[in-house]
């Protein structure tokens, strides 16, 4: 009996962490499944329960894929909204954002890490003390500044913002301090100013570092949907998410167009997050630690 204990417990882990892995991905599967059912009663009476959204069998897996899948539906996102428009301007929002936030973030934590002048680290806690302050707390003042400067309703308004955050510069400043001063000394003794250290010597040992503030940001601003709500009037430049809000109205919703588009919207989340996970996985357990 004992030479099985020391088995329990690996079969223990995999059995609870396998169970935890299926319940997260469950809701994916299912909005997977919703997004080729239908709604239309004439159909689900000719291809049966399997085909509605809420179907009446008390077995859902037995359920939870219609016999037809209707990849129609994927069509009809698009010809029911300018989903397409939705996208685009979702990616470039995106991609603005976390170009320009690398960018500023780098370059702050590379002046709080590596550079040495007065009242540096009051300067930084200062800075850090931004994180407490609610989003909701400036989004009246944002929104009265850029009515002001004739901004409103215009994506530079969802691009501007977001430009500087404290907890990148925080992250990278973290990863930043525990690159050797060694190499950064060689660096000058070889005639290379701050910039070029920073550009030949710091960025390209922080590649696991820039990955992880890059995913999470675009994963940030490619899923808002509080500041676009605000900012954004026009059906032209809504964003993925306000553009979701037009399957849903007051008293119902169409499921399987909604769950489409919400499949096409995740789309470029899990893309770069596959194309980042190498630098991701070691950022995420260097970043935030060293110092």
């Amino acid at each position: 009996m004992a030479k099985y204990v020391p088995v329990i417990g690996p079969v223990l882990r995999f059995g609870v962490l396998t169970s935890i892995g299926l319940a997260m991905v469950f809701p994916f599967i299912w909005m997977l499944a919703t997004s080729v059912k239908t709604v239309d009663p004439s159909v689900i009476a000719i291809e049966g329960a399997s085909a509605g959204i809420f179907p009446n069998g008390t077995n859902i897996l037995t359920t939870l894929f219609p016999k037809f899948w209707h990849w129609e539906n994927y069509v009809e996102v698009f010809r029911k909204v300018p989903f397409a428009r939705y996208y685009l301007n979702s990616f470039g929002v995106a991609i603005c954002v976390t170009i320009g936030q690398l960018v500023t973030s780098s370059l702050a934590a590379f002046a709080f890490s590596r550079l040495q002048f007065r009242g540096r680290d009051k300067l930084f806690f200062a800075y850090l003390a931004t994180l407490m302050v609610p989003t909701s707390v400036t989004v009246i003042p944002t929104f009265i500044l850029f009515s002001h400067v004739g901004l409103i309703d215009t994506l530079a308004a969802l691009i501007l913002p977001p430009l500087f955050g404290a907890y990148g510069t925080f992250m990278l400043r973290q990863f930043f301090i525990g690159i050797s001063d060694e190499l950064e000394e060689a660096a000058h003794l070889d005639g290379c100013g701050a910039l070029r250290v920073y550009w030949h010597v710091i960025l390209p040992l922080s590649r696991p570092a820039l990955a992880t503030l890059g995913v999470f940001t675009f994963m940030a601003n490619w899923q808002s949907l509080f500041y676009p709500l605000i900012m954004i009037h026009s059906d032209s430049n809504k964003t993925l998410p306000i553009g979701l809000m037009n399957f849903v109205d007051l008293n119902s919703a169409d499921w399987p167009l909604l769950m489409a588009a919400s499949v096409l919207s995740l789309l470029p989340i899990i893309a770069i997050f596959i194309f980042a996970q190498r630098f991701f996985t070691s950022g995420v357990r260097l970043g935030g630690v060293k110092g």
